[in-house]
């Protein structure tokens, strides 16, 4: 057994498909390493050695609006722990027939916990030790069935994604999940109020009406298990002004009822009798301040 196949097996521990119960064999990978090196590529190639983007852009601009919500409000959660990382739009190579064939295509978004923190060029399973925890896919016309089809598959039998989940930003209704339980992926129960839940990561995956980057309409937010949003940077900008605002307004409040209780002592004093210098010796109120 070569130490490709070693490596590969002990952070993913050889994939097999499902459909078809086809698993590489040694004899397979060799050839593969083989053909990998002669195209300059090292092996095990790292992330280094391997390409980070093809120059696609995202189907629409909401669609990677989506992306960029579901990252940014996942920061603060991921913040919170020693470990974890997140990602979008980004390669996630789980095999080296997936290298030899150029099939580069990475999910919209993914999640990996029990991992360093830090940036990647992309996700290179065998380096990494593991497969993402998460993966969300966004649907449109051009990709719904692959995303529903091929790649549900790829999540399931070769990378044993914990939790996958599809959205379709142009069509809210068309939300699906589904945790991985014997090998095989089953729906997740929406709630109630239409969530998900992601056992996985202990949060909720709503849908949430409201403006982000100037677009008004549903998105796919996270939140906690009581239903609290997680903010966005705008929004904890926001609820900072707010407080800051009413703070403000409570510490002029303050002041005030301060000065007329101040008023007050002087106008007792003047009432039995005292003069201007003994009232400003006993309040601290310059003479010149004392009212006439």
């Amino acid at each position: 057994m070569t130490p490709t196949e070693l490596m590969i097996q002990s952070s993913i521990k050889q994939r097999t498909d499902g459909e078809s119960g086809i698993s590489m064999s040694s004899q397979e990978l060799t050839e593969i390493e083989k053909e990998l090196l002669e195209l300059g590529i090292a092996v095990p190639p790292t992330q280094a050695d391997l390409p980070n983007s093809d120059g696609d852009k995202m189907e629409t601009g909401r669609h990677k609006l989506q992306m960029d919500l579901l990252i940014e409000t996942l920061y603060p959660w991921l913040q919170a722990r020693s470990d974890g990382f997140c990602g979008g739009n980004m390669f996630v190579y789980y095999s080296l027939k997936q290298v030899k064939n150029q099939d580069f295509k990475g999910p919209d978004f993914f999640v990996a916990l029990d991992v360093p923190k830090g940036e990647r060029l992309s996700w290179v399973c065998w380096e990494e030790g593991k497969s993402p925890d998460v993966i969300i896919e966004l649907l449109s016309p051009s990709t719904a069935q692959v995303n529903k089809i091929e790649k549900k598959r790829i999540y399931q039998d070769w990378m044993k994604v914990s939790e996958y989940y599809w959205f379709n930003p142009f069509n809210i209704d068309d939300f699906k999940g589904f945790h991985l339980q014997n090998g095989h992926y089953e729906e997740i129960e929406a709630t109630s109020q239409g969530n998900l839940i992601s056992e996985t990561l202990d949060l909720e995956l709503v849908k949430w009406d409201g403006e982000y980057y100037g677009v008004s309409t549903i998105w796919l937010r996270w939140a906690d298990r009581d239903g609290n949003l997680i903010p966005t940077q705008r929004e904890l900008k926001e609820e900072a002004i707010v407080y800051a605002n009413e703070a403000i307004a409570k510490s002029n409040e303050t002041i005030e009822k301060s000065n007329e209780k101040i008023q007050q002592i002087i106008n007792n004093l003047k009432a039995i009798g005292m003069n201007s210098e003994q009232i400003s010796e006993i309040t601290g109120v310059p003479i010149e301040d004392l009212k006439p």
